[in-house]
């Protein structure tokens, strides 16, 4: 190729000939980009040994600080009956284990029975005397909802303590029996049609407290009104935190319908928890491995639960949020009266969770719904 530099005053224009130069990559340049490549490789390494170091030197204080908040409270629940949904593995277990060790007559709720009665089984083991029993409850079914409440108001005369613990999270996309989408269907339908057909039950033990298992995910939810089921687009993890904010709200409805009644409910962020709950992610799954050092154990994570459950100081406390054994902050979606309300409302409109008599019969007793 020949290129013609301009002439300037007194200077010829001059005709030069050659090509671009193009850079060859060497032996010695691979050599080096390999080199540095391995430097890399030893510094990225190194950082992580240092990082491993620290956290096995400061592993005890760290697992203190994750670990949270400890229920202290000594009181005794001789004579009491307690209720708990999804108590057949987690945090519901640890929480039936706890009130059973303090005397209360516990009774374990549980989709799958046969693992309910093993954890039953173990309850039993570690807790000499332990009064625990398990009844089935499939909280995606309506009519088990039913048939629960029937027969456990056809068989036992109090209830002083109802922990509605079980839940799933970011599951793929399902429907309850009854056409539900899975989240909002479970975590928060069924256990307010269960605290509905209980409440009479629970009015007529007081005093007597009800305890919501939310999660800071509220704080990430919003109530679809327009699509509460996702059937325009679903996205598990918001369907999740939709979920548990209408469990906060429900929370804070409830409390404002039972006010003077003498029956309290406030609800619970138990932490984040090495448990079940993860099996549907399996991202989540190995997030939750690789830092299982920061999470809670089903034990500490159903400390608030026992809290809320049994402290003395809680007696006429009702609508509040706790985490840790402390009062929460609740996002300002969270506390958006109006919303509760509506919430509510749109529950009770729900035409195959509300065809309900005034009236149910069973044998020798007449149980009439406490409509709130």
């Amino acid at each position: 190729m020949k290129t013609t530099i301009p002439s300037f005053p007194g200077i010829p224009a001059v005709a030069v000939s050659g090509r671009m130069n193009t850079f060859t990559p060497t032996e010695t340049h691979r050599s080096e980009a390999g080199s540095f490549m391995m430097l890399m490789l030893v510094v990225i390494a190194a950082g992580l040994g240092v990082v491993a170091l620290i956290l096995r030197l400061f592993s005890p204080q760290i697992r203190k600080y994750a670990a949270g908040g400890v229920c202290r409270s000594t009181a005794r629940l001789d004579g009491k009956v307690a209720l708990i949904t999804g108590a057949n593995s987690g945090i519901g277990k640890e929480t039936a284990l706890d009130l059973a060790s303090r005397g209360a007559r516990v009774i374990m709720a549980c989709r799958d029975v046969e693992k309910g009665e093993e954890a039953a089984t173990e309850i039993r083991a570690r807790v000499g005397g332990a009064k625990v029993e398990v009844r089935e409850l499939d909280l995606a079914d309506t009519c088990s909802i039913r048939a629960f409440a029937q027969r456990f108001l056809q068989e036992v005369d109090h209830l002083h303590i109802l922990v509605n613990n079980a839940g799933i999270m970011m599951c793929p996309y399902m429907k309850t029996v009854d056409g539900f989408e899975m989240h909002i269907g479970v975590n928060h339908l069924g256990h307010f049609l269960l605290t509905y057909l209980l409440i009479g039950l629970l009015k007529r033990s007081a005093p007597s407290r009800i305890v919501v298992v939310s999660s800071l995910a509220h704080n990430f939810g919003w109530i679809r009104f327009h699509d509460l089921h996702s059937q325009g687009s679903y996205n598990s993890g918001l369907a999740y935190c939709q979920s548990k904010l209408a469990n906060v709200l429900f929370t804070r409805e409830l409390a404002r319908r039972l006010h003077g009644s003498n029956v309290t409910v406030n609800s619970v962020h138990p932490g984040t928890v090495r448990s079940e709950l993860m099996r549907h992610s399996t991202a989540m799954s190995l997030l939750f491995a690789v830092f299982s050092m920061f999470l809670k154990t089903p034990k500490e994570g159903a400390q608030t639960s026992v809290y809320c459950a049994i402290a003395e100081e809680l007696q006429s406390i009702s609508g509040k949020h706790f985490s840790d054994c402390a009062p929460a902050f609740v996002a300002p979606q969270g506390r958006n009266e109006e919303t509760a309300r509506k919430l509510w409302d749109s529950m009770l409109a729900q035409p195959t969770l509300f065809f309900l008599p005034v009236f149910f019969y069973h044998a020798n007793v007449t149980c009439k719904y406490e409509f709130l």
